[in-house]
């Protein structure tokens, strides 16, 4: 393992400490408001958020939603485009979006692992206000694909071959406009204590780190049935 990927995987694991919405032995122990289990058995971290806050992801400029139009069945995704997790979550969201039409995916960055993904993230946005969400979702998908480090040369190199020329994105993704977005976004997920990459909110819950495919598969079936993420016995 490279010493970069090693830090990032660091950074992230030392995200779940500190957490500000969500109490220290929550996060430290995996216990919260449900008993989740990750993939591989062990405690997920989730706690339930304050409504107030949970309710301005929804109206945060610079989302991407994916999915079904309806907002019945609605998954949140913070993510850093330099978290090695966020890169494995990436495709298994895609597949479970096409598995499942009734669910409604939101992409929200949280670029706080380093100065390459806020650069990244800068682009994405930039990405969605010229061309639309299509195109920023592929943007998303083929950046995560790409092995190594993501940071700004490689985000315009990439919006390039979509078709967009980097004389055109480069002051979009530059101007104070972007750059706000992206700030409140970051804002409300430090706001949330979503402090790890990546980390999701659904049916008012927070879910810190990324659990696999089967239990993000299993939560997402749960709102449809109950609202919640898991479901009473």
């Amino acid at each position: 393992m490279d010493l970069t990927r090693r830090r990032i995987i660091q950074g992230a694991a030392l995200a779940f400490l500190s957490p500000a919405s969500f109490k220290a032995a929550q996060a430290q122990s995996g216990e919260g408001w449900h008993p989740l289990k990750g993939d591989d058995g062990k405690p997920v971290a989730n706690a339930r958020l304050p409504v107030e806050l949970t309710n301005e992801i929804e109206h945060l400029p610079g989302l991407i939603w994916v999915g079904s139009k309806s907002s019945a069945v609605t998954l949140y995704e913070f993510y850093d485009y330099n978290c090695p997790y966020c890169r494995v979550a990436s495709k298994d969201l895609h597949e479970l979006v096409k598995k499942r039409p009734e669910l409604r995916l939101g992409l929200i960055n949280n670029a706080i692992l380093s100065l390459g993904s806020m650069q990244a993230a800068k682009v994405e946005i930039a990405l969605l206000l010229l061309k639309g969400p299509a195109v920023a979702y592929e943007f998303h998908q083929r950046l995560f694909a790409m092995p190594g480090t993501n940071d700004g040369q490689r985000a315009l190199k990439l919006a390039e071959d979509l078709g967009v020329p980097r004389r055109q994105i480069e002051p979009t993704a530059d101007s104070d406009k972007v750059g706000g977005m992206l700030r409140e976004q970051t804002s409300l997920a430090a706001n949330l204590g979503l402090a790890a990459t990546p980390s999701f909110v659904a049916g008012g819950v927070g879910v810190l780190g990324y659990p696999g495919p089967k239990t993000i598969g299993g939560i997402v079936a749960a709102l449809d049935k109950c609202g919640e993420v898991v479901c009473p016995s």
